[in-house]
């Protein structure tokens, strides 16, 4: 069972790659307003392009989130850093957050933005997969936060404290070889295969055959927490909600708690009273604002 002397009253509150709800997702804006916003720490995701570096992308593919097309991973650098990441967002970017060339980023830039803070701030990073590249990516991701002057026992950059996280069981199991295991998150959702589909844009045959792959995996990985390889669990909120019995076995088993996407009130509330120790949402100034508004007195 991990123990946090320092947690506080309310849960910790983790801007989903950024405060994506006000800026681009990923951006340096972004991360810089969740900073002001005051967040205890961001999220992001990650993907490696063709020569290798640690990028921050949620989606494989570059066509939602910029003016390019095409999968990130046949990219170099040097490529992406000539497309445009905000400009889909329609908002303005102050000037004190960058202009729009230097919104894309790379892991070891959003750990200088951190760096920055003036104060302790936590970073959770997701691991994407499927990846081309498989296990490589986690090794790159490790291999770049040894190079920032990680340390594995504490988990710490500077002022700095990473956690990683991943749907994939693969990545856990790997990512437990070289971190302790109170710092790696298994990440678990309950997808249809309606929502694999039209996520995707697959058929019925091909949406049948990812379905039943992430199913497996999603086993696999509920197998995981029950069997408390990992410090911590990372449900959907919709999860939560769903599967009350096995969201208390795993609370009352030790682990620790980071639900995703948090955003409304009533969910916020959920999740507090719940004991939920940390929330990841794309409006972390809104939901501070609540969490402290409801907070016992003298807390």
């Amino acid at each position: 069972m991990t123990t946090d002397e320092s947690m506080p009253q309310r849960p910790l509150v983790f801007a989903h790659r950024g405060a994506s709800g006000a800026f681009a997702e990923h951006t340096r804006a972004a991360y810089l307003q969740a900073l002001a916003d005051g967040a205890d720490g961001v999220e992001c995701d990650v993907h490696l392009t063709r020569d290798q570096h640690v990028v921050l992308l949620h989606d494989a593919n570059l066509d939602r989130t910029s003016d390019g097309t095409g999968p990130v991973a046949d990219r170099t650098l040097h490529e992406l850093r000539q497309l445009d990441f905000s400009s889909w967002k329609g908002v303005r970017i102050p000037e004190e957050y960058g202009a729009r060339s230097d919104q894309f980023l790379t892991l070891s830039e959003l750990l200088d933005i951190l760096r920055g803070a003036g104060r302790p701030v936590r970073l959770a990073v997701e691991l994407k997969h499927p990846s081309p590249y498989q296990l490589k990516l986690e090794d790159r991701v490790l291999e770049v936060l040894r190079s920032e002057g990680w340390d594995p026992e504490s988990s710490t950059v500077d002022n700095v404290a990473v956690t990683f996280m991943s749907f994939s069981p693969d990545s856990v199991r790997h990512l437990l070889h070289s971190v302790p295991p109170q710092f790696i998150c298994q990440l678990v959702d309950d997808l249809t295969i309606h929502e694999i589909r039209g996520g995707l844009g697959l058929g019925p045959i091909a949406g049948g055959a990812v379905t039943n792959l992430m199913k497996a995996a999603q086993l696999e990985g509920e197998q995981i927490l029950d069997d408390g390889l990992v410090g911590m669990a990372g449900p959907g909120i919709d999860y939560v909600r769903e599967r009350p019995h096995t969201v208390r076995r795993w609370l009352d088993s030790g682990r620790r708690f980071r639900v995703w996407t948090v955003d409304s009130e009533e969910d916020v509330a959920l999740c507090r009273d719940l004991g939920i120790q940390e929330i990841t949402s794309n409006v972390p100034a809104r939901v501070l604002d609540q969490l402290r508004l409801g907070a016992p007195q003298g807390k």
